[in-house]
């Protein structure tokens, strides 16, 4: 039996070995690191000097309208990355956003901004990232090989995390020193820099036929085919031979995946609402500033990170472990409730992110084994768009409560709606009979794969949407 060698035993990171992979990623990191700022930013001028008494809802009012797009479009956004080529959308995206994020940073510069034009550019930017998301994560097998699916999806899950830990830190510190301008500059430039980015990566293209997949044709690289042969040219063709069936149908006929995304909608209907919590808990128990409120946004992203990165090595069923998870959130979260601590508080957050980072990794690698190829474009865009559309309401929701109850007894309100979604979880049955597709009676178990050792041992894995519970 031959030894393995050192390169067998250990190789570089996804992102060092394929170039055109760590290019696409670092421009999603731009993208969703600049939404986060402005998200953050935003929030904490309206809660510190723009909505004065009544500063809960005005940031409520604005996350939610940060949200409305990806599940007001949904139906739109699966049809257009289905139509047109992924990296042709992926530049148009990050191109418009920065576009917006530029005339926002004009109007600032030039006169007082109207909190109409704040609402406005955020709906502009969640457009263009609605758009972004589920085409980048759509494009994985355009990106990598099959056996480096699973550590491609560990690399942009991480995505969310470290746009929250740069984006969210930078956020309201810059809002401070430069005011809305400098953080619409800041933004516009991270959005023209991924565009670039994306702009010189090569994607692949897949072998037309009833085959074309993840494993229909791995090493097809654009870059080596005839000059003028692009890879915008033939990702549309690659896809048009597969039949769809719309949105109703794919979830129909997913029992299982259906019932984990209702569990976690009804989470998010409570962590997500952290995010309007944690300015008004800065301002109104801790009497903090935007170095705070950077404190605690940055503790949750960096929980995030590393539970994207650690996720895959937790073991257990992604049942099992998704309802441990989301039984520590809530104690995590009830914590900032009962003591007004920084180091407290910012500890707590950090444990909560861990939990989303974990939750994460391990459904979605789940969802990679389970969604048929065919429907992976109306999948990612519906999972988006369920999974988001819990945050509008929670968003109104708690800001509204945010200006009668105090932040601690909405810190308490979160943890306590945790508890029904964890136990509705722990009780789903598993996938079961043809429509839970093929080989997945090992699917939970190869979704703990550890994403950086190579192929799983299940079926070939589908690319799936990024994000996670969020």
């Amino acid at each position: 039996m031959t030894a393995p060698t050192a390169s067998t035993r250990r190789r570089p990171p996804l992102v060092l070995r394929n170039r055109t992979f760590g290019t696409v990623w670092l421009g999603q990191v731009l993208t969703q690191a600049a939404v986060r700022m402005f998200q953050v930013g935003i929030s904490w001028w309206l809660v510190s000097d723009a909505a004065s008494g009544a500063g809960g809802f005005a940031a409520g009012l604005f996350m939610a309208v940060s949200t409305l797009p990806a599940v007001v479009l949904a139906p739109l956004v699966a049809r257009a990355i289905a139509r047109f080529a992924h990296r042709s959308l992926l530049r148009t995206a990050a191109g418009g956003a920065g576009a917006a994020a530029a005339a926002l940073a004009v109007w600032a510069g030039a006169s007082d901004l109207p909190v109409a034009a704040a609402y406005a550019a955020a709906l502009a930017l969640a457009t263009c990232q609605a758009f972004f998301d589920p085409c980048l994560t759509t494009s994985v097998p355009e990106l990598v090989d099959d056996e480096d699916i699973e550590a491609a999806t560990g690399f942009e899950l991480s995505t969310q995390s470290l746009a929250s830990l740069g984006g969210a830190l930078l956020g309201a510190l810059v809002v401070d020193g430069a005011g809305v301008a400098g953080l619409a500059v800041g933004c516009a430039a991270a959005y023209a820099t991924a565009a670039l980015l994306i702009t010189a990566a090569r994607f692949r293209t897949a072998a037309p036929g009833p085959a074309a997949g993840p494993a229909a044709s791995p090493t097809a690289d654009a870059d080596a085919a005839p000059e003028g042969a692009t890879a915008d040219a033939g990702a549309a063709v690659a896809q048009a031979p597969a039949p769809r069936r719309n949105l109703r149908r794919i979830l129909g006929s997913l029992p299982y995946v259906r019932g984990i995304l209702l569990c976690f909608t009804a989470a998010n209907l409570f962590t997500t609402a952290v995010f309007v919590v944690m300015p008004l808990y800065t301002a109104s128990v801790l009497h903090g500033d935007g170095a705070t409120v950077a404190l605690l946004e940055a503790s949750l992203g960096a929980g995030t990170l590393v539970g994207s990165f650690t996720g895959a090595r937790v073991p257990g069923r992604p049942a099992v472990v998704g309802t441990a998870c989301l039984g520590t959130m809530a104690v995590a979260l009830a914590v900032p409730g009962l003591i007004a601590a920084r180091p407290v508080i910012a500890g707590a957050l950090l444990v909560t992110g861990w939990c989303v980072g974990v939750i994460g990794v391990r459904f979605v690698a789940l969802f990679q084994r389970l969604v048929p190829p065919a429907d992976k474009p109306a999948f990612f865009a519906v999972m988006q768009a369920v999974l988001g559309a819990t945050f509008p309401v929670a968003s109104l929701l708690f800001g509204f409560l945010g200006d009668h109850l105090s932040a601690q007894t909405l810190c308490l309100v979160q943890a306590a709606g945790l508890v029904p979604a964890a136990l509705a979880l722990a009780l789903l049955p598993g996938p079961t009979g043809p429509a839970a597709g093929p080989g997945s009676g090992a699917a939970e178990q190869d979704a703990g794969h550890d994403p950086c050792a190579g192929a799983p041992s299940g079926p070939p894995p589908a690319p799936t949407p990024a994000g996670g519970a969020r």
